[in-house]
């Protein structure tokens, strides 16, 4: 019973996400009440691979998962908001991830410029009033994705990640970081985008800044 007991802790353990943190700046109530129209950017993330596991890959192949991965991250997250449009009301409307891509291609700027870009300057291009970004670091490849990037099943490394995850959303007029949600995952949660993005808008819903009161 007691071995029993200890197994079913660990198993729990393994699973937990780590509570969140909650960023809000001065501008936040004023700024968001003006909002109308929000982009989801591709996700900014990093993958970290063990040294004998990274030996099997390029750089470029690592770059070219945790790309595959950025978008995957950035179309499950607007799906998440349509699937929940019905039962929840949101103050603002999310622009097509389609379209958004489109005109970031449009002006010439890829993936790897994101990081770099000023916010305002993106969400002028864009044509909308504030930028969403999730930012992922993320201890191996997720599921989804990645396997595509490089042909091969990583499920074979393993179903468990730990992910430290992060939602920002800047101001279109000042580019100014208004909101940012820390989550930190382990267990299944990360073993695929579906669950990382399932589990991280579940625990974000309740403080969810366009979330109609």
């Amino acid at each position: 019973m007691k071995k029993y007991l200890l197994m079913t802790i660990s198993m729990a353990t393994v699973l937990v996400a780590c509570g969140p943190k909650i960023y809000k700046s001065a501008e936040f109530d004023n700024a968001l009440g003006k909002h109308k129209t929000v982009a989801i950017l591709p996700a900014d993330v990093t993958t970290q691979l063990r040294p004998n596991e990274a030996k099997k890959l390029s750089a470029e192949q690592i770059a070219d998962i945790s790309q595959k991965t950025g978008y995957d991250i950035q179309d499950k997250m607007y799906s998440w908001f349509l699937r929940r449009s019905g039962k929840f009301q949101y103050t603002v409307t999310f622009q097509d991830v389609n379209r958004t891509n489109a005109l970031l291609k449009e002006a010439g700027i890829s993936y790897n410029d994101l990081a770099s870009k000023d916010r305002g300057e993106i969400a002028k291009i864009l044509g909308v009033d504030a930028v969403l970004q999730n930012r992922s670091r993320m201890e191996k490849p997720m599921s989804e994705g990645a396997a595509v990037a490089v042909g091969v099943i990583f499920g074979a490394w393993g179903n468990t990640n730990k992910v430290e995850t992060t939602i920002n959303i800047h101001d279109g007029k000042s580019a100014n970081l208004l909101w940012k949600y820390d989550y930190e995952a382990s267990g299944s949660v990360g073993s695929s985008t579906t669950k990382l993005v399932d589990a991280l808008m579940r625990n974000a819903a309740k403080k969810f800044p366009y979330s109609a009161k």
